[in-house]
């Protein structure tokens, strides 16, 4: 009676046990994965809580992200903070994800160097990471020379000694839920500058640094472009609009300039901003643009702030999904089932980190955690087929 007893509790714990390794919630670092969405609702890092979620529309993910909470550098000594990176790669996912391998270990080593953090030493980890990538470029471009034209918007938040370091390329967005104690009420103020041409600021920062070339932005199908093939204006990578060498053959005639170019048209020098910390800040909202191109900021904090904790970073994705699929007339649960590839005709792969702050003001030494974003695993042989169908954009 009792092994027959144990044998079907066997049989139903099995299905349930399978099902969570498929998703990928075996791991406190790995997250879950349901379908193309990946997901870790709550975790803790040294100055708070935090909550990560990506939804992947792509063939292969572009978005890679990261949150890093421990040592910053590589001393006993510290500093020690937390570490937030929003890595959006465009024409392929290999610039954001080398970005994702190597720009936080270029910080530690300069934060190493100097033995504290500051806005110098994200600015270094920046040049490493775009040197380090125009090497793998130089190196691949007779065997691959498409990956020329990939590239990635890179966004990071460091919080380090009561300070928020907020450093950015492209388009992606940092915003903070600030709380107004009169009201109760939680304001969005945007930390993040972007590097879009549709900005008519963006714009004559373009045409200000180039004077010599009237067509250095173009309005193309009704969108603003950099010569009319991209829509940001800084980026690591992209090493086609930054070095001549590269714009020829063989790259795709598409991408290439017919006039020639002496120097870069596009910039990977990083917007950096420095915040103080005040008792009113609730948390940070970092995000691809695929959430902002469908929730405005006050849209986003106001999700963060009404809801409890855990979740909220796969709560503001599913808002995003629910006005992608309301603007194409379908229902969300219909969008879902859409599989990467074509689900990009309906929106962006959406990355999001909610990070809370206050929970642990004292900056000490735990817990010390590593996590990445994930998207859909696939085999050598599917990506190679994505591969061949992904064209720079």
């Amino acid at each position: 009676m009792l092994s027959s007893l144990m044998n079907f509790l066997r049989a139903c714990w099995q299905p349930c046990a399978d099902r969570q390794a498929r998703r990928g919630c075996g791991s406190d670092s790995a997250g879950c994965q349901d379908g193309l969405l990946w997901y870790k609702d709550h975790g803790h890092h040294v100055n708070g809580e935090f909550s990560m979620a990506v939804v992947q529309a792509n063939n292969l993910l572009e978005d890679q992200s990261q949150l890093e909470s421990g040592p910053l550098s590589l001393l006993e000594s510290g500093p020690y903070g937390t570490f937030v990176g929003i890595y959006d790669g465009h024409g392929g996912p290999e610039t954001s994800r080398f970005i994702c391998a190597n720009l936080f270990q270029h910080l530690k080593v300069f934060a190493t160097e100097e033995k504290a953090m500051s806005a110098n030493v994200i600015k270094k980890a920046f040049q490493a990471t775009e040197e380090g990538f125009l090497s793998i470029v130089t190196k691949q471009w007779p065997m691959n020379p498409q990956i020329a034209a990939v590239g990635s918007c890179c966004l990071v938040g460091v919080i380090c000694d009561g300070k928020l370091y907020i450093a950015n390329l492209g388009d992606s967005r940092a915003v903070l839920g600030r709380l107004v104690r009169s009201t109760g009420e939680v304001l969005p103020i945007q930390l993040s500058s972007e590097h879009n041409a549709s900005i008519p600021s963006v714009r004559q920062e373009m045409q200000s640094s180039h004077p010599d070339d009237p067509r250095i932005v173009v309005l193309k199908h009704n969108v603003w472009r950099v010569k009319g093939l991209i829509q940001i204006s800084r980026s690591i990578g992209d090493v086609y609009l930054k070095k001549p060498e590269f714009n020829r053959e063989p790259l795709y005639a598409k991408f290439r300039l017919q006039e020639p170019f002496s120097r870069p048209i596009l910039s990977s020098e990083p917007a950096i901003s420095v915040h103080e910390l005040d008792p009113n800040d609730q948390f940070l909202i970092f995000a691809s643009d695929g959430l902002w191109e469908h929730l405005s900021n006050q849209e986003a904090v106001d999700i963060v702030h009404k809801n409890p904790h855990s979740g909220s970073a796969r709560r503001l994705v599913k808002a995003a999904m629910q006005e992608a699929a309301k603007k194409r007339e379908m229902r969300y649960s219909d969008l879902k089932k859409i599989d990467r590839g074509v689900r990009r005709h309906f929106h962006d792969d959406t990355t999001v980190i909610v990070v809370f702050l206050g929970s642990s003001g004292s900056g000490g030494r735990s817990p010390v955690l590593s996590v990445r974003g994930g998207g859909v695993n696939l085999s050598a042989k599917a990506v190679a087929a994505s591969k061949l169908n992904t064209t720079p954009q």
